[in-house]
């Protein structure tokens, strides 16, 4: 299947817009997938050709992250690996339930994720205030944070892998989210962290579709090339303004996220 050329640039230019929304603040697929679908591509070839382009759009992303010392290779790795086994475990829930049941679930699942991430400063503001504990822990203490920490980057990879195999769409904001809740890293951190941990779930898939030949070249290398390019300028953005720009980002993803499932759920 081809395209015309004012078809591929429009494709083109929201695979771009979508990599620069992506390496901010995740849910990138929320505009690229149905670019895909609107450009008449059969959804195998869709699924196929978007992970294409957003592997190396990633990829790019978390080149810059690395570069720019955000990364903590010990979080991603451990969140990727758990990602990887979260995601085969969520791809058998899905054929075991209905859409219907996993856009009702989505309905809870997302404005209360929403709720607590606007509400979170102010929890950790509060929680400040009303902390005694000393300033300084004992070696034990240490030991035991670092226990701690292992766990969390698993249980956020293998957690969050489950929701990435059935359902997908806003992974990359839900894992920004939970680095940020449950380990205490700021916005510009868990959004590093948690494009290395989506690059890992991002090939995995990519390999499948391009063993299955569902991968349409040359559209594919166009894309990928727009989306190199936006989540190279996403990056930059995020590194030099940090916090500022992620979380308004983050909100508009999360938003953007409720009215697909709603779309999904009674209008499909």
């Amino acid at each position: 299947m081809t395209l015309d050329l004012l078809h591929t640039c429009i494709l083109c230019g929201l695979v771009g817009l979508a990599g620069f929304v992506d390496s901010i603040a995740g849910g990138g697929g929320l505009i690229s997938l149905p670019a895909y679908f609107a450009s008449g591509l059969p959804p195998h070839y869709a699924l196929a050709t978007n992970k294409f382009s957003s592997s190396f759009g990633t990829l790019v992303a978390v080149t810059k992250y690395h570069r720019a010392g955000t990364i903590d290779l010990r979080i991603g790795v451990l969140s990727a690996a758990g990602a990887l086994i979260g995601s085969a475990i969520g791809a058998r829930i899905a054929l075991l339930l209905s859409a219907a049941v996993i856009n009702s679930a989505m309905l809870i699942i997302v404005p209360s994720v929403m709720v607590f991430f606007l509400g979170k400063d102010r929890l950790s503001a509060w929680k400040r205030w009303k902390n005694t504990l000393p300033d300084q822990e004992s070696e034990i203490e240490l030991k035991l944070s670092n226990r701690k920490l292992v766990f969390l980057s698993v249980m956020i990879g293998f957690v969050i892998g489950i929701y990435d195999g059935f359902f997908g769409p806003g992974t990359g904001t839900f894992l920004t989210i939970a680095f940020s809740t449950f380990i205490g890293l700021d916005l510009l951190q868990a959004s590093a962290n948690a494009r290395f941990a989506n690059l890992a779930s991002n090939v995995s898939s990519l390999v499948v579709f391009l063993a299955a030949g569902k991968v349409l070249f040359p559209l594919a290398i166009y894309a990928a090339a727009a989306g190199v390019a936006g989540n190279y300028i996403g990056s930059v953005l995020a590194i030099k303004k940090g916090g500022t720009i992620i979380k308004p980002l983050m909100t508009a993803v999360l938003i953007l996220l409720l009215m697909e499932i709603i779309r999904r759920r009674y209008f499909a």
